[in-house]
């Protein structure tokens, strides 16, 4: 059902008491599962498939119900360190940082900090221009909910590890937000928005007149006792923090490393481990006692729909399903992590599941939860990139369109070692930096950052006249056809 913005503080405060109620009584149905054994021979597939524990990449798994919480790792903490991974080990966590955004709008929201229903542009300085459509403005509850009608990503992102400051990079949401001209009235469809949670972020901090670091630290990692959860990583956090491999298993760089995501922890830039996320889950299954629990279960009755399947857009969380099977989840991904959180309302078991590698491990926690849902194949695959002439590599460089999705640009370059090589533009909604294309045939190319890859295609004639793109999500695969210049 979808709830709409006049859920104001007191509606919050009664809500959540009657799902409190609800959640007390037990229902029929109930999770059983696996056993350790049985956990870590579906772990010790799915890594020894993509490399092996040798390779410095594992999982670790963490599930919680009725009996209590258990935590399953395979692998180790990087190719030169044999400690094994644990319930200890951190890893950054992607996007599942969403849902602790929405915590802190939640609690704000109930403590009559804020409303929903607040226009955003009403806590930021009074030089930041907000976009509108039609006299209406993008509120507190369009940015949670993915509704505000923003892109995923501002355009003009720099080549990938390019270095520019977080300050710089806030100027430059700022600078998009005040240009960018709204396709559809916020709250009117559902399109993920990293900006929305980014924009979430900052104006909840400005709000409560510190950063939003600072805010997180106090209003949620505090009180929730998750010692191991930070943005920041003191030296002993460090010294446990996992390394993370991209698409082909090579150590990847650190999510706040690469511009503009340094500058948008409220979107994707939280470091946690398996025991701080299921003391998460203890609480809003209300297993555990915390200050923070009213606020966690009002994050639900808040939703809209998403376009598709069904699903619906909680605040932070994702609700899927119906009745017995309904799971609320969040996953998320970073250059070289993978990471899912979800649990069943009606059977009260939760699952953790964290990688040091970027490859899909949502199936392992919804299989956990829901037997009946299979595991999915791994889509990583090793990757060897070769030497190819200079002249194929020109012959490639053009502009390639995909009717409905956009332009992808294709551009000979070179290094200043004077290694040529090639580069992808990927088209601007979709919010992804500039990046190297490697050989590894004549015709086809990967990316080391992300699991794209590209293979180029040519006519009758050997003219290059289009090529395949192959998404990162492991969609299926894009045909683009090379655009002629006019001459």
């Amino acid at each position: 059902m979808t709830r709409g913005l006049e859920f104001a503080v007191a509606v919050f405060l009664g809500l959540t008491a009657t799902l409190t109620g609800a959640q007390s009584k037990q229902s029929s149905a109930t999770t059983v599962f696996p056993s350790d054994a049985e956990i870590r021979k579906i772990l010790a597939g799915r890594v020894d498939t993509l490399a092996g524990p040798q390779d410095g990449i594992g999982i670790v798994v963490g599930v919680i119900g009725p009996k209590g919480r258990r935590v399953i790792p395979y692998g180790h903490l990087n190719q030169a360190d044999p400690r094994p991974l644990g319930g200890d080990t951190l890893f950054e966590i992607g996007s599942v940082s969403k849902v602790f955004t929405a915590l802190l709008l939640a609690d704000m929201a109930r403590k009559g900090e804020v409303a929903l229903a607040d226009p955003v542009a009403k806590y930021l300085p009074a030089g930041v221009k907000i976009p509108e459509r039609d006299g209406r403005s993008i509120t507190l509850v369009d940015l949670a909910t993915h509704t505000s009608g923003l892109p995923f990503m501002p355009d003009e992102l720099p080549v990938f590890n390019a270095s520019i400051a977080a300050n710089d990079s806030t100027a430059q949401l700022y600078r998009f937000l005040a240009r960018y001209q709204l396709t559809r009235d916020p709250g009117a469809e559902w399109d993920y928005s990293n900006i929305g949670y980014w924009l979430l972020g900052q104006t909840l901090a400005a709000r409560a007149g510190m950063d939003y670091e600072s805010l997180l630290r106090t209003r949620v990692i505090v009180p929730l006792k998750m010692k191991s959860t930070a943005i920041t990583l003191s030296s002993d956090l460090k010294a446990r923090l996992a390394v993370g491999h991209n698409a082909v298993l090579q150590p990847a760089l650190p999510f706040s490393s690469v511009s503009p995501y340094g500058a948008m922890p409220a979107a994707g830039g939280v470091v946690s481990n398996v025991n701080d996320l299921l003391t998460f889950l203890a609480v809003a299954m209300g297993y555990e006692p915390s200050p923070s629990a009213l606020s966690m279960t009002a994050m639900l009755y808040t939703r809209r729909p998403i376009d598709g399947d069904g699903s619906e857009q909680a605040l932070g969380w994702v609700v899927t399903g119906k009745g017995n099977d309904q799971l609320v989840t969040h996953d998320g991904f970073t250059w070289g992590y993978a990471s899912y959180v979800a649990w069943n309302p009606a059977t009260r078991a939760g699952v953790v599941v964290l990688s040091n590698q970027q490859t899909s491990v949502g199936d392992i926690g919804r299989h956990l939860l829901l037997p009946n849902m299979p595991l999915e194949p791994p889509t990583v695959r090793k990757h060897t990139e070769i030497k190819v002439a200079s002249t194929v590599l020109d012959a490639y460089a053009g502009q390639y369109q995909v009717e409905g999705v956009g332009l992808f640009n294709i551009v000979r370059d070179n290094d200043v070692r004077d290694n040529d090589f090639l580069t992808i533009q990927l088209p601007a909604d979709w919010g992804l930096p500039k990046l190297r294309l490697r050989p590894e045939s004549r015709q086809d190319f990967f990316v080391a950052e992300l699991p794209v890859r590209v293979t180029f295609q040519t006519d009758s004639e050997g003219r290059v006249s289009g090529l395949l793109l192959y998404p990162p999500r492991g969609q299926h695969a894009l045909s683009a056809n090379r655009l002629r210049s006019e001459k």
